[in-house]
């Protein structure tokens, strides 16, 4: 059951159906794939891949300008350093949004008779749904992501409902969360609609007409704060238990046992008081989304959850309505008896998850350190479990340790079996681990993950405390370092820094848990980026079983030896090696002086540009039918793909604006221009109406419109501006001054992917990674050379770049490769190169500047630069550094 050989490492990369995981040999792809799959998706993967190549054909148009813009469309996103940064979603997110704007806008699926038509079991009957409206679930492992696809589907529901004349869908949602940690999740990305704007959510104003920003007007309701204010354009954000009808309303925070309100349970009568019902939101609205996080509990008709809906849904009919929609999300879309939602219409299991490193990798000890693990004979819970609780320590303490030097907490989570054990074990860790004293939060749930109703006498500001610190465990202002739990918390408490749980009793089939849910509380991720991250699982011989069973969802654990004297299971940390005895860092230290820049943009100067002066060659001006002037297409300058649609309307009324607003924001975010956007759009309108075609132009005119869409139009507009942007704004100052100066053994500790590296002996750091195989032969050659005294990777965390301007004319930074020290006197900056590109000279010609100005303004220390190539390096094998110098001079 492993992935196909050719299934794509990047989270990013468009998955071809041929090359999903599906549960079965290899050998079987082609006969039985669409059979052991969630029924409705193999055929849908397919149907979804050729309407993508399509280009969205027979879409809303709606829906066209919102997947071009989330998915096709390059997003620059601000940083908090001030930086940029590329965004990108994630394939299955992509994959999830397409595949419900395909069964809405293209198959017009309106219930569970039209979804059936997609399943190629052959196994789906009619008595497996229980809804009679429209209902989509997304399967989607814990981690990758959902609540940015249900974000991605309220603005595709709003703005669909908003500009679509036939829409069915909705301006109003309610988003529903299963207990109060969930909500306060979703809540942290939901107030003050911070994720619509945080994201690249809501396209520019002026892309396809469209005013998108001004018109994204939307209020959001917080559980009991619910207060209806206009017909449309409400988020209700809910707890479940706040939306059951009548007298089904359960776990207010100011009910006697409100042990109910921390996680929720299952509403089980009549409750004290209530503050929202979900009659008064149906009377009130005639249009509704329903959007269901952790949807897992929504799978049962005789339970309230599935009623209130229901509810929902036959109130809307009486008004000649319906419910729009639903969708759910969830990472284990499945009955008590294992089998799988049927609406199911997107799956990104576990294993690819962990595949792409989406997740963190689980990692289980091998065989060889289990057998050190002895289950004591003793009445006492901890005495009994007391190596798993020790080698759960040990492994924590080696995580923390290490993410510790990169300002992180690692968590140690345990899991136990009833309320006084896991009092027992939070005793024993306190008393028995000094780095654990007052750091172990307790919570009580029951085996099935949800809160104990046996645990009493807690106040509410003592469970408010409670959920506050659950949800601030990750940070370093709070406490904690370890939490306890009765088996496991079912879900919510997804926080990022779990490292290590350790499982102390079995679990059982009754208790409705699987596997996926267990290890699901330690997997996402705590740094950013595609390095590997793990999450160690120990535990008793009957835990660890239930734990491999998830291999039967492709799932492949790795085995490492645990336990003292084996090395932390985290990923690669390189630092100063301040612990190596062996090691003189300052001896080994390198300075490197920081300058001025050179080179830097003068914005103001865009109002000196002359259009009349650029250079380039005119554009025929052609004339286009009728037909042909309705449909206007902008496509990728590089690429081809159609990035950009203007439909004109019926009625001929043309909006040029637009168009022109549309190349202006291209040319900017190309030139990570980051201001200048009203000053820039009249030149570029200037330009096109009287510069870039063969003959004046009228904007209003539908064939100048369509003439905007050719390549040959597109290409010249953009380049000759971007062009005359960098040839006017891009100034260099003629000289620099020293402005600070880094230490490299004062360079903060970071994290890298698994890769190979050298441990080096005269360099501060620790370890010596390459982005090449050729940079780790090269650092072995440092170590070698007897002339060479200390040298180092330049990093990233290193903050060592300098400014040039690019091939293509733009402002770019540059990160040389190694720092060579030969004496105190004398400094190399050395780049290496595989393959040179048009870049390479550009880069040589601006570090021998950087040499010569840092050489003129100081004399304490000379630096110079060589520029090694692999080819003459292998060539002619240099024994020492001096050796290389005299033969490596290409660019002096």
């Amino acid at each position: 059951m492993a992935l196909h050989p050719d299934f794509p490492e990047s989270p990013y990369a468009i998955l071809a159906p041929a090359l999903r995981w599906f549960p079965a040999d290899e050998a079987l792809r082609e006969t039985s794939m669409d059979k052991l799959l969630p029924p409705l998706v193999p055929q849908l993967r397919k149907l979804v891949q050729e309407w993508r190549d399509s280009h969205y054909a027979g879409a809303a148009e709606t829906s066209r300008s919102l997947l071009n813009w989330w998915f096709n469309t390059p997003h620059l996103m601000p940083k908090a350093d001030g930086t940029v940064a590329d965004f990108q979603y994630y394939f299955a997110q992509r994959e999830a949004l397409e595949t419900i704007v395909y069964l809405y806008d293209v198959v017009k699926v309106r219930d569970k008779y039209d979804l059936m038509r997609f399943d190629s079991s052959g196994a789906v009957s009619t008595g497996m749904f229980d809804e009679t409206w429209r209902r989509f679930v997304v399967k989607m492992a814990t981690g990758a992501g959902k609540t940015k696809v249900l974000s991605l589907v309220l603005a595709w529901s709003f703005f669909h409902k908003l500009y679509e004349p036939e829409s069915g869908l909705a301006r109003n949602f309610l988003v529903i969360a299963p207990n109060i940690i969930v909500l306060d999740r979703i809540y942290k990305d939901f107030k003050g609609l911070c994720i619509f704007f945080d994201d690249p959510i809501l396209p520019d104003n002026g892309l396809d007409g469209r005013n998108w920003h001004d018109d994204f007007q939307l209020t959001l309701h917080l559980q009991d704060d619910v207060r209806i204010t206009r017909p449309i354009g409400n988020i209700f954000l809910t707890n479940i238990h706040r939306v059951y009808a009548g007298n089904d309303i359960s776990a207010s925070q100011n009910d006697d046992n409100t042990m109910e309100y921390f996680l929720g349970k299952r509403p089980t009568g009549a409750t004290n008081e209530s503050k929202m019902d979900l009659g008064m939101i149906v009377r009130d609205i005639d249009e509704l989304v329903v959007l269901n996080d952790e949807a897992h509990h929504i799978h049962d008709p005789r339970m309230a959850w599935f009623k209130s809906i229901e509810d929902i849904h036959n109130r809307l009919k009486q008004k000649g309505a319906a419910l729009s929609l639903q969708v759910d999300t969830t990472a284990t879309p499945k009955h008590n008896n294992g089998a799988i939602f049927v609406q199911t219409i997107a799956d990104y299991p576990l294993v690819e998850a962990i595949s792409q490193n989406v997740v963190k990798h689980p990692v289980l000890p091998d065989a060889a350190s289990r057998t050190k693990l002895v289950e004591s004979q003793s009445a006492k819970y901890t005495e009994k479990y007391a190596d798993y609780i020790h080698l759960g320590v040990i492994e924590w303490r080696k995580a923390y340790a290490e993410h510790e030097k990169m300002g992180k907490k690692a968590i140690l989570f345990v899991m136990t079996d009833d309320t006084k054990n896991c009092d027992d074990v939070a005793s024993y860790l306190e008393g028995n681990y000094p780095d654990l004293k007052d750091a172990v939060l307790v919570i009580h749930t029951k085996e099935n993950g949800e809160i104990s109703e046996s645990v009493t006498g807690k106040s509410k500001e003592e469970l408010d405390e409670l959920r506050k610190q659950a949800n601030l465990i990750d940070s370093l202002e709070s406490p904690y370092k370890a939490v306890i739990s009765v088996m496991v918390l079912k879900e919510g408490w997804d926080v990022r820094n779990v490292t290590t749980i350790v499982g102390l009793r079995p679990y059982s089939a009754k208790s409705n848990i699987l596997p996926e849910q267990t290890l699901g509380r330690g997997l996402r991720k705590m740094y950013p980026g595609g390095m590997e991250e793990y999450v160690s699982v120990v535990g008793t011989d009957a835990f660890m079983d239930f734990v491999e069973s998830i291999q039967a969802e492709g799932v492949v654990l790795e085995r490492k030896p645990m336990g003292e004297g084996t090395g932390p299971k985290t990923p690669l940390v390189v630092e100063i090696d301040n612990e190596n005895v062996k090691k003189d860092i300052e001896e080994l230290d390198i300075e490197i002086p920081v300058m001025t820049p050179r080179i830097y943009r003068e914005y103001k100067n865009l109002s000196d540009l002359d259009t009349t002066a650029f250079e380039y060659i005119k554009v025929a001006y052609l004339e286009f039918s009728e037909e042909e002037q309705r449909e206007i297409i902008f496509k990728d300058i590089t690429t081809g793909e159609v990035t950009h649609t203007t439909i004109l309307d019926t009625a001929g009324i043309i909006d040029y604006r637009s168009v022109i607003g549309y190349f202006t924001q291209t040319i900017m975010k190309d030139l990570r221009l980051v201001s200048g956007y009203n000053v820039l759009y009249g030149k570029v309108k200037e330009f096109v109406q009287n510069d870039l075609f063969n003959q004046p132009v009228m904007l209003e005119d539908p064939n100048t419109l369509r003439n905007l869409s050719e390549l040959a139009a597109t290409k010249t507009l953009v380049e000759t501006f971007k062009r005359a942007i960098n040839a006017l704004t891009i100034e260099e100052k003629g000289d620099a001054e020293i402005r600070d100066r880094i230490k490299l053994r004062q360079t903060r500790p970071f994290v890298a992917k698994e890769q190979a590296y050298l441990i080096p002996t005269k360099s501060v750091f620790n370890r010596i990674i390459g982005d090449s195989h050729f940079e780790l032969l090269f650092a072995r050659f440092l170590e070698d050379c007897s002339d060479v005294v200390s040298y180092a990777k330049n990093y990233m965390a290193v903050h060592f770049k300098l400014d040039y301007v690019n091939a293509d004319g733009n402002i770019s930074d540059y990160y040389p490769d190694f720092f060579v020290k030969l004496s105190d006197k004398q400094i190399y900056i050395v780049e290496t190169k595989g393959q040179e590109d048009l870049d390479v000279p550009l880069k040589m010609q601006r570090l021998r500047q950087w040499c010569e100005d840092i050489n003129k303004v100081q004399r304490d220390i000379t630096y110079d630069f060589v520029y090694v190539d692999m080819g003459n390096f292998e060539r002619y094998k240099p024994t020492s550094f001096n050796q290389l110098l005299d033969g490596f001079r290409e660019y002096k």
